[in-house]
């Protein structure tokens, strides 16, 4: 799947403007939060411009282009939902599941990462993300409020 293939399934999970206090992320359209983008005006982001955004500052560095197709859609759409670093800490979990080898989950998405990455399934990888989003739940226990939300995209992408 390409970005153009990928980029509506992720903005229709992102939904239009919110400006939830328990959102992390706070003021977001799109996906798109004030948090990280503190010099956008939020509430008047256009679809076009999230979309710049989405491929310049998440696709190309994510280096979604390099992995499988098979979970692809689903590694992309974690890097937008929890970050990049987070995301491939995630998938290096997952990869690490598998007692093939083992890789170091520093979060960084480097040769080895994307060679095993052809070895993990996308359910394995979206069962991971869902015990990411289970220990952040413990953690912060106020984002409960979230999990159900999460858990049906974590399954659904």
């Amino acid at each position: 799947m390409t970005f153009d293939q990928i980029i509506n399934d992720v903005l229709e999970h992102e939904g239009g403007y919110v400006n939830d206090p328990l959102d992390l992320g706070g003021e977001t359209k799109y996906g798109i939060t004030k948090r990280w983008y503190p010099e956008i005006d939020i509430k008047n982001l256009s679809t076009n411009d999230a979309v710049n955004i989405y491929y310049n500052d998440y696709w190309k560095p994510s280096k979604a282009e390099d992995l499988p197709g098979g979970i692809r859609k689903t590694y992309f759409d974690m890097c937008v939902n929890m970050g990049q670093k987070q995301a491939v800490k995630v998938l290096q979990d997952a990869i690490n599941s598998q007692k093939r080898t083992k890789l170091v989950v520093d979060g960084y998405i480097g040769p080895k990462t994307i060679k095993y990455s052809n070895k993990v399934s996308k359910q394995r990888l979206q069962a991971y993300r869902c015990l990411f989003y289970s220990k952040l739940v413990i953690e912060k226990p106020e984002q409960e409020r979230f999990y159900f939300g999460w858990f049906k995209r974590a399954i659904n992408i």
